[in-house]
């Protein structure tokens, strides 16, 4: 029994001892909440500006602790032939080791995206500090100004555009996209990358100052960038990412003005409550073509029309699916036409409904893919609580 015991303590204090060898106090580390990467100003390297948390200052206290600024975050740049050697350098004006298992963010200007990302997914995806589900975005603006910019909800600006993302579905405007997803695109030989867009846009009100209404700049959650392999090739705006997003992944919710059938000045709104979304390849003759349906199922949520409810309802129903068809043709059209790249995943559907076909075209699907013939319909029921009350339509 003694000699269980002392093998149990010796084992005890074996893990005590590992636990502290690699130890790293927490005084020590520059924590990093958001990253952005832009082109040296040389154009030949890359700058790297680290959004870092001050954790003295970051209890969204309007006034500044003993030894603090009263600022939560502390935004260092530099910059260097690669990532690494740019972060490395942060070293110069960093007294403490920069530390990634924190980062909500990766944001890219578009000069740097258009230059191809693949640097980027490589240091990043190395790097076992970094979590795969880190949010990553394009930016028209400078990304260092982007990361640095506080809003007037979160503390930390690099969370408050990740929570950006938590309800981005309800707009529809911007793809989920994480490290995870553009690894993926990347290594896709179906599916080119569409990375969110993310903007400074003067959105916010100042209380000391209200009356010059909105003047202070946020962050928008709106757009997307196209890619083919690993370059920015140009942008989709948000209404034609709105009908991108249905082709990649589940869409939650989305609110469409619609005309009044009898007064185009006035206004009803549906809200997209839930849809079947299908994009269905079909071979004949050797030739690939798609049929895309989309059956939807929409509440009314507002209703500005003089027009009685319920004889207005099959005309909105009719608006509604003008609506989501054109929007979808309209994205196709820029897909097809204008980038001619498939960041729609009908590659995908390809190879696992004809794999042999996909054997003989994968390598060619860039130049077979603006030329295929997409037809596209969809089906649109609106309800109503005021109908529900009623009992139904008349």
């Amino acid at each position: 029994m003694n000699g269980l015991r002392r093998i149990c303590s010796a084992l005890l204090a074996l893990a005590l001892l590992a636990g502290c060898g690699g130890k790293q106090e927490i005084s020590e580390l520059a924590i990093v909440t958001g990253v952005g990467l832009d082109l040296s100003d040389d154009g030949e390297g890359v700058r790297v500006t680290a959004q870092i948390v001050r954790a003295a200052d970051a209890r969204g206290q309007t006034g500044a602790p003993a030894g603090g600024t009263g600022e939560p975050i502390y935004s260092v740049s530099a910059e260097g032939e690669t990532i690494f050697e740019a972060i490395r350098n942060l070293a110069r004006v960093s007294s403490r080791r920069v530390y990634w298992a924190h980062n909500f963010v990766i944001a890219m200007s578009e000069e740097y995206a258009r230059e191809g990302i693949s640097d980027m997914v490589d240091f990043f995806t190395r790097n076992h500090e970094l979590r795969m589900e880190t949010k990553v975005v394009v930016t028209p603006d400078r990304a260092e100004e982007l990361v640095s910019t506080r809003t007037g909800i979160e503390i930390l600006p690099g969370e408050s555009i990740e929570k950006l993302f938590w309800y981005s579905d309800i707009v529809g405007e911007a793809p989920q996209t994480n490290m995870m997803h553009i690894e993926e695109m990347l290594l896709s030989k179906t599916t080119h990358p569409m990375i969110a867009r993310a903007k400074l846009r003067k959105a916010g009100i100042s209380n000391k100052k209200p009356e010059k209404g909105a003047s202070v700049n946020q962050v928008e959650l709106a757009g997307a960038a196209v890619f083919k392999l690993d370059r920015m090739v140009g942008w989709l705006t948000p209404d034609q990412t709105k009908a991108a997003v249905f082709f990649i992944q589940k869409v939650e919710s989305l609110t469409i003005p619609l005309a009044c059938p009898k007064e185009e000045k006035r206004k009803a709104t549906a809200e997209l409550q839930g849809h079947r979304f299908h994009a269905t390849p079909s071979l004949k003759d050797g030739e690939i073509s798609f049929r895309v349906t989309m059956d939807v199922a929409a509440d009314l949520v507002e209703y500005g029309c003089n027009e009685p409810l319920e004889s207005a309802l099959p005309d909105l129903e009719k608006l509604l699916e003008e609506d989501l068809r054109g929007g979808i043709e309209s994205m196709l059209e820029v897909a097809q036409n204008d980038y001619q790249v498939d960041f729609l995943k009908l590659g995908d559907r390809v190879r696992n409904e004809y794999p042999v076909y996909w054997h003989r075209v994968e390598r060619r699907w860039d130049g077979i893919f603006p030329g295929v013939e997409i037809e596209v319909d969809v089906h649109a029921e609106i309800t109503s609580p005021v109908l529900k009350v009623r009992g139904g339509r008349k």
